[in-house]
């Protein structure tokens, strides 16, 4: 098949793992129709007509776009309108409400703690902020943000609603065997989590609502981070520390084992996650979730049917929500079940990918039909005023 009549999805296969990355590679296996099975690096200097469609994934790549065919971006983190990209401010222990501005975000980082200090940083980050959502909107090419949330900030920041669309993530189903919770499993009171070991994904109030729970409740931590050693010394501290086991970085067989041994997957978070993939994996394996109210992540969670969702750093909700499931072992399951319905329903890849190409299919149509408008017009001239206004954005 020709280059002229492929999609082709637009990513540094270069660069560091990461939550994009783990999307990009998802679509590639998944080999969707019309897609190029190889990832694209967009090059500003070659004829882009050639391209049925870009889906582009990194934002400093938006600067190599001539507007010479059909693309869309897709949002993955709060970088555009966040110049710390965590829309929490640590101080005060909650989600940032405001919207990008210079004084506001500088203030956050002296008074609120949302960043860095350091001025000549806290000028860069929220310079190239300002950079990237003033070119979205210039560029005004069609936005797929990964949760309502994300959608919602760049309205409130700006950007036209018409210009965004929410597309939730998918996964695809473990290959191992996943069964519903089993009386066995759920007597040996295991709860879970998974994740990066700082601050932000909140496992130190986990570990303090553990000390008010029942004692035979223990909890299994998989993920490996810079907070470790603190987190290590809290649980000496509140005494739990031989109810906790740290599994470290585990490999897709070993989650599998961790989440087929616990009766629920907890999500602290305490900053607004975009989207959260965790509680679509516990989903796919039969297991409710119990998960902060922040970001993207409600979005995942039918409240009292596929888990329970608590405020974030409410100690005394999150452990009263652990115990509801380690006492009710009908509940625990049957929560499980319903979760795993509600993923076959709507978070499968296919899923996912279906909703995709709806897109890729409108924005190619679309596309089309200005440009031959534009010809019959003659009037087509595509904005190309993009190098100014993005230049600086590459590589950050």
């Amino acid at each position: 098949m020709s280059q002229e009549s492929l999609i082709y999805l637009c990513h540094n296969p270069d660069s560091a793992g990461g939550g994009v990355k783990t999307y990009v590679d998802s679509l590639l296996k998944y080999r969707i129709p019309g897609v190029s099975s190889q990832v694209l690096v967009p090059n500003q200097q070659e004829d882009q007509s050639r391209f049925k469609l870009l889906h582009v994934n990194e934002h400093w790549m938006l600067n190599e776009l001539r507007g010479e065919c059909p693309t869309v971006y897709s949002l993955h983190n709060h970088d555009p309108y966040c110049p710390s990209g965590t829309k929490y401010l640590a101080a005060q222990a909650t989600c940032c409400d405001r919207a990008i501005s210079p004084l506001g975000c500088t203030w956050g980082r002296f008074i609120n703690q949302c960043g860095s200090r350091r001025p000549f940083k806290i000028f860069r980050e929220i310079q190239s902020s300002y950079q990237y959502l003033g070119f979205l909107k210039t560029l005004k090419i069609p936005i797929i943000a990964n949760s309502d949330y994300v959608r919602n900030q760049l309205i409130y920041n700006g950007l036209s609603a018409e210009q965004i669309v929410t597309l939730h993530y998918g996964i695809a189903a473990p290959l191992a065997i996943s069964s519903p919770l089993t009386l066995e499993i759920y007597q040996a009171q295991r709860i879970l989590f998974i994740g990066r070991i700082v601050p932000d994904k909140g496992l130190d109030w986990l570990l303090k609502a553990l000390v008010k729970v029942s004692p035979t409740i223990r909890l299994d931590i998989a993920g490996e981070g810079w907070a470790k050693p603190s987190l290590e010394k809290l649980a000496k501290q509140l005494g739990v520390s031989d109810r906790v086991t740290w599994h470290g970085w585990c490999s897709g067989e070993k989650l599998d084992a961790l989440y087929q041994q616990s009766l629920a997957l907890i999500f602290p978070s305490v900053w607004p996650e975009p989207a959260g993939l965790v509680t679509l994996e516990a989903y796919a394996r039969y297991r409710p979730v119990i998960a902060s109210r922040v970001g993207g992540i409600p979005e995942h969670i039918r409240d009292q049917e596929t888990g329970l969702l608590v405020e974030a750093n409410d100690i005394a909700q999150l452990s009263a929500a652990i115990e509801y499931l380690a006492e009710n072992y009908s509940l625990a399951r049957h929560m499980g079940e319903l979760s795993h319905t509600y993923f076959l329903e709507r978070f499968t890849l296919a899923h996912h990918v279906q909703k995709l190409q709806s897109i890729y299919e409108q924005v190619v149509s679309k596309f089309q039909a200005s440009k031959d408008s534009s010809k019959i017009s003659n009037t087509f001239k595509p904005e190309n005023n993009t190098t100014s206004i993005y230049s600086n954005l590459r590589g950050d």
